[in-house]
């Protein structure tokens, strides 16, 4: 890919939010490392837990969708599997105070972002595309301090082709003008390209590990970045 080409054209840019924007799953993460230390099965142990709760929060979030309400639900159903019955008064309060860790009135920004985008928007036309709880997500999205940035802020339930298709009608996108950039494979890149978009992966080591996934070497439509900041050298 040209990159002088695409700085020089005007482009529509569709950001990611959650570990794109700002840090998100590594709060999740912390609160299931307290979670496997408090639960503390000798038989399967912290892996064995871990396994059988990345497979219950697939079945949610096909039925309930993404949010820590549904990740908290993930954690009291993972109890009554482990247990091997409901989870007690106790065990409840205890998961219900994990909903604290979502609730800080600020998020945390990953480097460059702030800088990047301001000077992305005088060049190109941004738009926000996140999924998830559309109250927590709209919070998320507030206190960020970013919405300024954007043209429209879209929060889905899933992101799938149907969902980039959307996107491309909603917005009388020029699909070979539009770049989906990301750090999901699963949700930002893979479907993006399948609708026609090109797409900028930009990896989070923090990445969920139901948002993995398998990219084409040889697509040259997508666009491998190591930080954020480095959107500034191809647009």
């Amino acid at each position: 890919m040209d990159g002088g080409a695409a700085r020089r054209a005007r482009q529509v840019l569709v950001f990611d939010a959650d570990d794109t924007l700002w840090e998100n799953n590594v709060i999740f993460e912390r609160v299931i490392e307290e979670f496997l230390t408090w639960l503390d099965h000798p038989e399967l142990g912290r892996d064995g837990v871990r396994a059988l709760l990345d497979e219950i929060e697939a079945a949610n979030a096909a039925v309930h969708g993404y949010g820590s309400k549904v990740f908290l639900r993930s954690l009291g159903e993972c109890v009554r599997r482990v247990r091997r019955r409901e989870a007690d008064e106790g065990e409840l309060a205890r998961i219900a105070g994990w909903a604290r860790a979502f609730e800080a009135d600020e998020v945390e920004l990953i480097p460059g972002v702030a800088e990047t985008l301001a000077e992305l928007a005088g060049r190109h036309q941004l738009l926000m595309l996140t999924k998830g709880d559309a109250a927590e997500q709209r919070r998320k999205v507030e206190v960020s301090r970013l919405a300024h940035h954007f043209r429209d802020v879209r929060i889905v339930p899933e992101k799938n082709v149907g969902t980039y298709q959307e996107l491309v009608r909603t917005y009388a996108l020029a699909p070979s003008a539009t770049w989906m950039i990301g750090n999901s494979p699963k949700s930002d890149i893979l479907p993006a390209r399948e609708a026609g978009l090109n797409a900028v992966f930009i990896p989070n080591d923090n990445t969920w590990v139901l948002e993995h996934g398998v990219l084409d070497p040889a697509d040259e439509k997508v666009l491998r970045l190591e930080r954020f900041a480095e959107l500034l050298r191809h647009f």
